[in-house]
Parts: structure tokens; sequence; C-alpha cells
């Protein structure tokens, strides 16, 4: 089975790094003109290359390269429902389709992690990173693989997390620096829907998030070495899917969380915890996204919360610095993205809303129509 990287721009020379996922500054934001509007298999494609496997991770940019990550071969698919957003009828029929391609039974053949770069003006592939998957290895659903979480680079090395809990950095030559199976270090990686947080940096440190229910913990490995700096937690019972986001603040950097039990932030250089907004929910699933001293958040699931709140708090932050919190009404899995004094998100059905920041109330609204996982990105006006 091949699945395929597109890339839709025709202007690559010049082009910006888009080093992690939602961007450089995991905003969802691109500097970018002269964008396409509009494509298709035929339209706009600059160019397309084949996959010697299945991912359902975002790409990563560096200068001249496109990186992906996929696995090879079939992972056992698990038993009972999958989690799908057309709830009334066959979600097939409704347009929703199983994210990176046809599943079949698992084989006798060997399971491998890959990660590849590509040339970002033709597509040629420069080099292919590939090891064994070491077990037991999770079982996968139709929204995700072992490839889900999003590779991140420094312009050094690049950084792949497989959702078994291998993890590497290799050269921007494709040449493996260091591994790590963090699974069999530290716990494996059993969480209902599979593991799907990204990596995130700052400075030195390669910042994991690993809240897996029973065995919860933040992490910072030394992006050098793979060697453990800090690790935070257990936090006991807490879930997520969320990938953390490390903001600058007048008040000191903040890694922020999304989880099942709360929002909270962390100090990313040492692990120890700010402050925090305590209110359960079932699945944390969409990122943070920060502006102007404020983060807006949806928590995720089904017409999911949404909120804003102003960095720099301690201890418990809910009577302080909660700028607005609605009920309902945003999306499950994707996450928000704040553009020219508005904020936008949308909906797993194809519904776009806009909101206003200061307030929470919503400006307007459209039905696009479709099935959507994909977090919106905003550039060229």
């Amino acid at each position: 089975m091949l699945a395929f990287v597109l890339l839709c721009v025709a202007f690559v020379a010049s082009a910006e790094s888009w080093p992690q996922w939602r961007g450089p500054q995991g905003t969802g934001l691109s500097g970018e003109k002269s964008l396409p509007v509009e494509w298709s298999r035929e339209e706009n494609i600059a160019w397309r290359a084949p996959l010697s496997g299945l991912g359902v991770s975002s790409p990563v940019v560096w200068e001249d390269r496109v990186i992906v990550t996929y696995q090879k071969g079939y992972v056992a698919l698990r038993q009972g429902r999958h989690p799908t957003f057309i709830q009334d009828g066959d979600p097939a029929a409704a347009g929703e389709r199983p994210l990176g391609g046809a599943r079949t039974e698992p084989t006798s053949e060997k399971i491998s992690l890959a990660t590849a770069a590509f040339d970002r003006s033709t597509g040629r592939v420069l080099w292919e990173h590939v090891i064994d998957a070491e077990g037991p290895l999770p079982t996968v659903h139709e929204k995700r693989n072992l490839a889900t979480a999003s590779a991140i680079t420094d312009g050094e090395r690049v950084y792949a997390w497989f959702s078994n809990g291998q993890m590497m950095a290799i050269g921007l030559d494709g040449k493996q620096q260091w591994a790590r199976h963090l699974g069999r270090d530290y716990g494996s990686y059993d969480i209902e829907w599979g593991h799907a947080s990204s990596p995130a940096l700052y400075r030195n440190l390669l910042i994991l998030l690993c809240y897996h229910g029973n065995s919860s913990y933040l992490l910072a490995l030394d992006k050098r070495t793979g060697k453990q700096v800090w690790r935070a937690g257990p936090e006991k019972g807490a879930k997520s899917y969320s990938t953390p986001l490390v903001v600058e603040t007048p008040d000191g950097p903040e890694l922020i969380v999304n989880s099942t039990e709360r929002v909270e932030a962390f100090d990313p250089r040492t692990g120890k915890p700010l402050w925090h907004f305590t209110e359960a929910n079932r699945f944390a699933v969409p990122m943070p996204v920060y502006h102007d001293g404020a983060l807006y958040l949806s928590r995720g699931y089904r017409s999911s919360p949404y909120m804003a709140i102003r960095t720099g708090g301690r201890g418990d932050i809910s009577k302080t610095h909660v700028l607005w919190k609605m009920d309902t009404g945003a999306p499950y899995v994707s996450s928000l993205i704040h553009v020219e004094g508005l904020v936008y998100m949308a909906s797993e059905l194809g519904i776009v809303t806009c909101i206003d920041p200061k307030t929470g109330e919503r400006i307007w609204r459209e039905r696009l129509g479709g099935i959507f996982t994909a977090s919106p990105v905003a550039a060229g006006g």
C-alpha cells in the first residue's frame, strides 16, 4: 500500500520553514503569500511522492527538506468501536474515511518505523531512516497508527516520536544520533485512543507530554543526548492527546498542557507547576494558541467548552485569570487560530466559526460541509 505526500505551493525556493506541528510558533500562522485557494488531485499540485508506509502525522519543513514519519507494515486493529464523528448512520456513506489509508489485518511481516526527508522543490527522496518497532505494540484504530505524532526539528536534528514510545534524534543528513524507548523506560503507552501528542522544544530541552492515565507525566530530555533532565508527575489519571505549548510571557516562560483533568502551566526549565484551572473533560485533544498575553483553547470532545486564560497566574487561577469561558460549541479535535484580531475554529462536521477574542461571543458561522480532523492554518490574508 502506498500513501502520498502532497505539496501544494509552486514557489518553494523562498518559502519559510515549518519546523513543528502548527508551524514556527505553534500558532497555525504562516507568513507565506500568494498561496493557492483551492486544489485537487490535479490542480495546484507542485509534486507528488510515494511513501512506503502509512502515517497520519503532519510533515515538517526545514529549508530545502520536507520531513515525514510513517509506519511500514500493519499493526493489529483494536477490537470494538473506533472513534467516528458521524454518530447516526454509516460514517463512510457520509464521507468519513479512515486516516492514513485503508487498514488490513496484521501479517507476519516486520513492523518498522520510518522517518524520511524529501527535496522541497522536487519531491525527490533525500534519505529514509528506518528502525524496527519493538513491542509490545499498542493496537491502532481508523484515526491513528504508530506514526501519529508529528516530528519536530531545530535545524540540527529531527526528533521523531512514535506511538509505542520509541524516539530518535536524526541529523539532517539522515544519520541517527541517539534513540530511546520511552515506553520501555517509563511504562507502556496505554491510552484509550492511542498516543497522539507531538514533541515541543525549549532551548536545549525536548519536552514530551505522556499523559496516559495510570502512567502520566511530563518529561524533558536533553535534545543533544536524549538523557532525562527533569520529569514532572505522575499526574494520576490524567490523559491527553494534545501537544504542549511553550510561550514566553512577561512573567517568564510557561509550558501549557490541556488534559482531561485541567488546563495547567509548568516552568519548562524545571517542570515546576505554575498555575492550573481544574475542570474535568472527557477527551483533551486540541492545542492552545497564544496571542498578546492570552491563551485561547478548546478543551476537546463533542461540542467542547472553549475559553481564554491570561498567562502569569500562580496556583488556582479559576477566579483570577479566566477572561471568559463558553460551555459548548467548540471543536472536538482541531485547534483554534488567532489572526488579525479574531479567533477562528473549524469543527469536525465542516462548520467554521469566527469569535470575538475579547468576549468569546460568536461573530459569524458558516457551514462548509465535509468531515474534517485537521486544524486550520492562516496565511496570505
